[in-house]
C-alpha cells in the first residue's frame, strides 16, 4: 500500500478519524478495568524465570495472522525500527522528539515501561488514554479469540498490534518503534521501516540470545530488510563482523557512526549550564554542530548520534528536516528512570541499569554529572540477566551497597546476589526483603552531600518511583 508522505512540516489541526478494520463483534469489555484484566491474562513472557527463546515462544506467523485479522495496521503507517542491547528506549525517544519538533506526527512504542503499561504507546508524547485502550481490547478482542487457544497471541503481541492500530488510527506520520526482546523473532518484526538503527550490543538475555556477543549480534541483525538502511554504532569487533556479513546478506546498506559518518563528542561544563555533552555529525545531506546531548553520559552521546544519524536518512527519503528545529526537539526531551533524581534529600537517583555494560556506563556518567561524597547503590536485579557481570561493574563505583528484590517473580534473592558480590570483590554489603527496608539501611547510611542510587531492574526502580512519586 503506497503511503503519501506529508512534508508541510506542520502539524494537523484535526487528526483522521478512518479506524483500523478488524472483525466486528460486540463490546466485550463495558469498563476499562474489564479490558485490562483480560490483556493481563494473557501470557506474558517477560515474567517467565526460564524463557525458551523459538519459533513456539516467539512466532511471527502468529502475530502475522493476528495482523491479517485487524487489516494489517503495520502496513498503514510508516516506521523506522530500533534494536539493541542498551540505549534503545533513550535514542527512540530522542529521535522522536526531533521529529515531532520538526511538525510530525509521531508514534513512538516502547518497552518496558516503568510506572504505567500505557507508558510504552504514545503518540505526539501522549499516552494511550484509558478510553483509548479499551476501544482498541474491545476491537482486538474477536480477531484474538478467532485464533486457536494453543496458538494464542501473547501479552507482548497484543501490546504490539494495539501500538499499531493506535498509531493508524491517529494517522502518525511515522512510528519510531523499539524491538522487545532480540530481534528476528521480536513481535515487533513484521514491518519494512524507512530506517533501521542498532544500538549498542552487549551481552544481556544469554539463556535466549546467546552468551557470544556475535550470536547477539545475528538476533539483532535479524531485523535487516533488503535495500532498507541500517546505522548503528561502533561495535565489538565480532559483532560488527556479524552485523555487516548480515547487511549485505541481506542488501541492506550499512553506515557506522564515528566511522562511515563523521561523529564526534566532547564533555563540557559551564555555570549555567552544568556539565553536559555535545556532539558533531557530518553526513553528505546535514551537517549537525555542536548539539547539546539531553540526557548524562558518554552513551547518551553515543545514542543521539545515532538518533541523529537516522533522522538523516530519514531526509533523504522526503522528510524536511530543520536543525534549529532538531535542537530544540532535543532540549525537550525528558526520560524516566534513566539517572532521574526522583527525592531531594537524601538525593535519591533511580537509572534501569540492567546489563553489565549498561551499569558501568552509569557509574561513569555519575561520576561525571553528579557531585557527591559518599554512593550508596541499592540493587536487585532479574535471573535472566548477566548478574555476575553487573556486580563486577558495581563495585568500581559504590561505596556501599544494599541488595533487595523487586516485586517480580524473576527476582534474584538479595542473599544470593551478596554471595555472589562477596566473591567477586570481598567487599562488605547489606540485604534487605524489600525496597522499603533497603531505603531505610541506605538512609541511615549518608549525609546531604551523598547520594543513593537504585539500579539493576526497571521492576524495582519503577517501584521507587511510585514511592516517592505517587501522582
Amino acid at each position: 500500500m503506497a503511503i503519501a508522505l506529508r512534508t508541510t512540516g506542520k502539524k494537523r489541526t484535526k487528526r483522521s478519524s478512518t479506524k483500523v478494520a478488524s472483525v466486528k463483534s460486540k463490546k466485550a469489555f463495558r469498563s476499562y478495568q474489564q479490558a485490562m484484566k483480560y490483556l493481563y491474562e494473557r501470557t506474558d513472557y517477560e515474567k517467565e524465570k526460564r524463557l525458551r527463546y523459538n519459533v513456539t515462544t516467539f512466532n511471527l506467523a502468529r502475530m502475522k495472522k493476528l495482523l491479517s485479522l485487524l487489516g494489517n495496521p503495520q502496513s498503514k503507517i510508516r516506521t523506522v525500527h530500533i534494536a539493541g542491547t542498551k540505549g534503545k528506549g533513550s535514542t527512540a525517544t530522542m529521535l522522536g522528539k526531533m521529529l515531532e519538533a520538526n511538525g510530525y506526527s509521531v508514534g513512538l512504542y516502547t518497552s518496558p515501561h516503568v510506572v504505567h503499561l500505557h507508558e510504552r504507546i504514545t503518540v505526539d508524547s501522549q499516552m494511550v488514554s484509558d478510553a483509548e485502550m479499551r476501544e482498541l481490547l474491545n476491537r482486538i478482542h474477536g480477531p484474538v479469540e478467532k485464533i486457536s487457544k494453543t496458538d494464542a497471541p501473547t501479552f507482548f503481541e497484543i501490546m504490539t498490534a494495539l501500538a499499531f492500530m493506535h498509531f493508524a488510527d491517529k494517522s502518525v506520520d511515522i512510528a519510531v518503534i523499539e524491538t522487545g526482546l532480540g530481534g528476528k523473532l521480536d513481535s515487533t518484526n513484521v514491518i519494512k521501516p524507512q530506517v533501521v538503527g542498532i544500538t549498542s550490543l552487549s551481552i544481556d538475555h544469554q539463556h535466549q540470545l546467546g552468551r557470544t556477543i556475535d550470536s547477539i549480534a545475528e538476533e539483532k541483525a535479524g531485523i535487516f530488510k533488503r535495500g532498507v538502511p541500517v546505522v548503528t554504532v561502533q561495535q565489538e569487533p565480532a559483532a560488527m563482523r556479524v552485523l555487516r556479513s548480515q547487511a549485505v546478506a541481506a542488501e541492506a546498506p550499512l553506515s557506522v557512526t564515528g566511522n562511515d559518518i563523521d561523529f564526534s563528542h566532547r564533555f563540557e561544563t559551564s555555570q549555567e549550564e552544568g556539565p553536559h555533552t555535545r556532539i558533531c555529525l557530518t553526513t553528505p545531506t546535514s551537517r549537525f554542530e555542536h548539539v547539546r546531548v539531553p540526557l548524562h553520559g558518554k552513551h547518551q552521546a553515543i545514542n543521539c548520534g545515532l538518533a541523529l544519524a537516522m533522522l538523516d536518512k530519514l531526509k533523504t527519503v522526503g522528510y524536511k528536516i530543520d536543525n534549529d528545529k532538531t535542537s530544540l526537539g532535543l532540549s525537550k526531551v525528558s526520560l524516566a528512570g534513566r539517572m532521574e533524581m526522583i527525592w531531594d534529600d537524601p538525593r535519591i537517583m533511580i537509572d534501569g541499569a540492567h546489563n553489565a555494560a549498561s551499569i558501568k556506563a552509569l557509574i561513569h556518567a555519575i561520576g561525571q554529572n553528579i557531585p557527591y561524597d559518599s554512593m550508596v547503590v541499592i540493587f536487585g536485579c532479574n535471573c535472566d540477566k548477566d548478574v555476575q557481570g553487573m556486580l563486577e561493574r558495581l563495585q568500581y563505583g559504590a561505596d556501599k551497597v544494599v541488595f533487595t528484590r523487586s516485586n517480580s517473580a524473576k527476582a534474584v534473592p538479595p542473599d544470593e546476589l551478596a554471595e555472589i558480590y562477596t566473591e567477586i570483590c570481598g567487599k562488605m554489603c547489606q540485604t534487605a526483603s524489600s525496597l522499603g527496608q533497603a531505603l531505610q539501611l541506605a538512609k541511615s547510611a549518608v549525609s546531604k552531600e551523598d547520594l543513593i542510587c537504585i539500579t539493576g531492574s526497571f521492576y524495582l526502580i519503577g517501584q521507587a518511583k511510585v514511592r516517592f512519586q505517587p501522582n
